[in-house]
């Protein structure tokens, strides 16, 4: 009896020395675990921006349903933009102005996108100063005008197309180029293209014109049929010259089968 007790006693005397190893390499079943630390980020600081509540196309008389603030982080607020963290009074120096440059949604709100008409027509209004506004008859298919895809604010160059002037042969008609790089101000009453349109139909091409210019213009319609070419975007900063005809050769004309060269201007 004494035996099996003592082998009794040596066997749980084991099994405790091998909980106890357990416990120790293992730990407390039931030690709670701790969670990360984590560092909330700083908030970035930020100012409220006017921008457009909704796009906002040429011409359109700025309201206050046009505008809204809009929470902008500080370190990237665009130059020149309106802030309500500075003096600014949108019923006296806002709302009333007219767009000159389209605002899409959301974009900063800048002065020198709007102007104030004072009561002048729209056109009045954006024109630049000493800058001239003239109206020129154009081929309402579009044949006289890039096949109708002139568009406002594209860049042209003025062709005028009229009979030689003290030529023997009264057939002989010549081409010139009066004027480069003139910007067109609107296509009949269109002053841009609207929802997306890419063709512009109308009777006349507004064109924004110095006072010398204009005289030009005036005097070849009078003359002569004038045309539209349309310039490439990547022309847009080529000085507005007439281009030179010192050495321009009149059209080449075929009559009856026989071959006639125009005289030079």
């Amino acid at each position: 009896m004494l035996g099996l007790s003592g082998a009794r006693a040596a066997v749980l005397g084991i099994s405790l020395l091998t909980m106890g190893a357990a416990y120790m390499l293992i730990g407390p079943a039931t030690a709670p675990l701790l969670p990360a630390t984590v560092q909330e980020a700083p908030r970035a600081r930020t100012i409220d921006v006017l921008v457009a509540s909704q796009d906002l196309p040429l011409g359109t008389t700025l309201t206050q349903r046009d505008v809204r603030w809009l929470s902008w982080p500080e370190d990237s607020v665009p130059q020149g933009v309106i802030r309500k963290d500075q003096p600014v009074n949108l019923e006296t120096d806002l709302y009333g102005t007219l767009v000159r440059s389209p605002f899409v949604a959301s974009e900063p709100m800048r002065r020198e996108k709007l102007i104030r008409a004072d009561g002048s027509g729209f056109l009045a209004a954006v024109l630049p100063s000493g800058k001239r506004a003239v109206a020129i008859t154009i081929d309402r298919a579009g044949s006289s005008t890039a096949g109708g895809f002139v568009l406002p604010n594209d860049r042209v160059d003025v062709l005028k197309t009229g009979r030689q002037e003290g030529s023997p042969n009264g057939d002989s008609i010549t081409t010139d180029t009066i004027l480069t790089n003139i910007r067109v101000m609107a296509i009949g009453q269109n002053v841009q293209d609207r929802n997306g349109e890419k063709v512009v139909v109308g009777e006349t091409a507004t064109l924004e014109l110095d006072p010398r210019q204009a005289e030009t213009i005036t005097q070849a319609q009078k003359s002569g049929s004038l045309a539209l070419a349309l310039r490439s975007l990547a022309d847009a900063n080529e000085p507005l010259a007439p281009a030179d005809t010192s050495e321009r050769q009149g059209l080449t004309l075929v009559r009856f089968g026989i071959t006639t060269q125009t005289a030079k201007q």
